[in-house]
């Protein structure tokens, strides 16, 4: 039970060492205060928390939630596209609430799954290479912390994959710290509050942030997470999983957070044999991850001041790094098949150009923009009947 407790708290450790810096670099993005970005990632983490907890006592399943990492780079693509907090939380509400949807009106979910793989893959390759340029910005920029922090993520991506990020973040904490001085990480602002944030529903946000969130959530976080179950052997109902998530979402945005999905890269540690020999057993693992979740939330008020003390290039290099992996297999994925690879680069580079136009942002023009293209080139043309 030991190892199995401890794959819990790993994957905790793990899944918010590795994206923490993220979540509040998008927050900040879309209009939070700093109060408004602790308190949202307090959420998250609460609300990831209860759903860890809940949903494997109930369906003694290691079905385990993460808040939506590339939804948070999402965020910091759409950085001044929405003019005020409340429209994003608008925004986040919407996609919680359509994620509800998919879980009662399963034709909604399969019309998801029904995007266009290279449409999909290469909307979130967009989303996530700006990001992923940020290390080398960075190493110019702030050679002093980002030179490290990227010598020991390439050194543990060979000798210990899965802390490498972790790793990677703690060095540049270590160096944000010197920088700042001891003084970022004192007062009343470290102590972590949840703050309500009255929505504001504004079209525009809702189509340029919300439904490609909610896309996103969907296709690249919560049909991947199902397959990785699937992987080791369990295979829940959708129905429950998606209403926890569509509801944690909700629950989640009153106070600033973003997004909740299944996990996938963590999901891996609880459902495998390094979590416990015997499947039956490892939903405690996921079960111990929620409670680690909720414990390293109380953490969100001094997270959100290490973030604040840093310059913003060196968070986004640590978000970058930790999305070097998921960007390789959206690129892949997108160009997967020789057919659309047109179709695809289309996608990409549109969504990538963080273009907006009539006030909604470059993620939803690079799905309409690739749609065209895949419309237009595998057209079939029309045959002239026989006289």
């Amino acid at each position: 039970m030991l190892q199995t407790i401890v794959a819990g708290v790993i994957a905790a450790i793990t899944g918010f060492a590795s994206s923490f810096a993220l979540v509040i670099a998008g927050l900040h993005a879309v209009g939070a205060t700093d109060a408004q970005a602790s308190s949202g990632l307090f959420a998250l983490c609460l609300v990831v928390g209860v759903v860890c907890i809940v949903l494997p006592l109930w369906l003694r399943v290691p079905v385990s939630f993460a808040w939506s990492t590339p939804g948070a780079a999402l965020l910091v693509a759409a950085a001044g596209t929405t003019g005020d907090f409340g429209a994003a939380i608008g925004a986040f509400l919407v996609c919680g609430a359509l994620i509800v949807v998919c879980a009662l009106w399963p034709a909604l979910g399969r019309a998801i799954t029904r995007i266009p793989k290279p449409i999909a893959s290469a909307m979130l390759a967009g989303i996530l290479f700006p990001i992923c340029l940020a290390p080398v910005t960075a190493a110019i920029e702030q050679p002093w912390v980002a030179v490290p922090m990227i010598l020991v993520w390439l050194l543990l991506v060979r000798l210990a994959p899965r802390w490498a990020v972790p790793a990677a973040m703690l060095v540049a904490a270590i160096g944000i710290g010197v920088i700042a001085g001891p003084s970022a990480f004192t007062g009343d602002a470290i102590v972590p509050r949840l703050e309500f944030v009255a929505p504001v529903f504004d079209p525009f946000v809702i189509v340029s942030l919300g439904v490609p969130l909610f896309i996103v959530t969907m296709a690249g976080q919560n049909v991947p997470g199902f397959a990785v179950l699937s992987t080791f052997g369990y295979s829940p109902a959708p129905r429950p999983v998606l209403l926890a998530s569509g509801a944690a979402t909700v629950g989640g945005a009153l106070f600033g957070g973003h997004a909740v999905n299944l996990a996938a890269i963590t999901a891996a540690i609880m459902a495998s044999p390094e979590a416990n020999p015997d499947p039956a057993k490892r939903w405690v693992a996921t079960l111990t991850s929620g409670v680690g979740y909720i414990v390293l939330g109380l953490g969100a008020g001094v997270a959100t001041a290490l973030v604040t003390a840093s310059p913003p290039i060196i968070i986004t290099a640590v978000a970058g790094l930790a999305l070097l992996g998921a960007l390789t297999t959206s690129i892949g994925a997108a160009l997967d098949d020789a057919r659309h690879r047109l179709t695809a680069i289309a996608t990409f580079l549109v969504t990538a150009s963080g273009v907006a136009v009539a006030g909604i942002g470059s993620a939803f023009w690079g799905l309409v923009v690739g749609g065209i293209v895949m419309l237009w080139t595998t057209r079939r043309p029309r045959t002239e009947p026989d006289a």
